[in-house]
């Protein structure tokens, strides 16, 4: 479950090395606007991310939650009257970063509200409100934090478990 505050990076924290902002060994991003054709250019740069990465084989699950969350912040965080400030940075960003042992997909959008979920009794035929939902089946974990500073907003995660690289040999080593 989608967790907030200073909790947040606690699921990116489990089982693995501590996280360090540093020691990043690839991300990009980019900003996207605030139309729903975004969506398709959110899935096209993970793709050519993610190949540039040789990580083509979790395009299907990234790419659906990277759907998921531009919808989402497309849907609910953006004003209905599409009013907002002309000098503040584009509304949705995607933010793609990759260690040795993860990827993090993150979407950035100007609104504080807390990400909700569906409770479990509600209508899951309904033909919106699981993307949440998908993100944690097809995710590893998933979270969220507003922003702070100059920044107003919220950054909504998702995880990836990425295996671990295979261990080179050296020449000297007589293999």
């Amino acid at each position: 479950m989608g967790t907030n505050g200073s909790t947040m990076l606690e699921p990116l924290r489990q089982g693995l090395p501590p996280v360090d902002a540093a020691s990043v060994s690839s991300s990009a991003s980019c900003s996207l606007p605030a139309r729903y054709e975004a969506v398709r250019g959110a899935r096209q740069f993970t793709s050519v991310t993610l190949a540039s990465w040789e990580l083509s084989d979790r395009f299907d699950d990234v790419a659906l939650v990277v759907s998921e969350l531009v919808t989402n912040a497309l849907r609910h965080a953006l004003p209905a009257d599409g009013s907002r400030d002309l000098a503040q940075d584009p509304p949705v960003r995607l933010h793609l970063m990759r260690w040795a042992s993860r990827l993090v997909c993150a979407v950035r959008d100007p609104s504080p509200d807390t990400p909700a979920t569906r409770d479990a009794e509600e209508d899951f035929s309904a033909e919106s409100g699981r993307g949440l939902f998908l993100v944690e089946s097809f995710s590893d974990s998933w979270g969220w934090h507003p922003l702070a500073g100059r920044l107003h907003g919220k950054v909504v995660w998702a995880l990836f478990r990425l295996p671990e690289p295979p261990v080179r040999r050296g020449i000297t080593d007589g293999r």
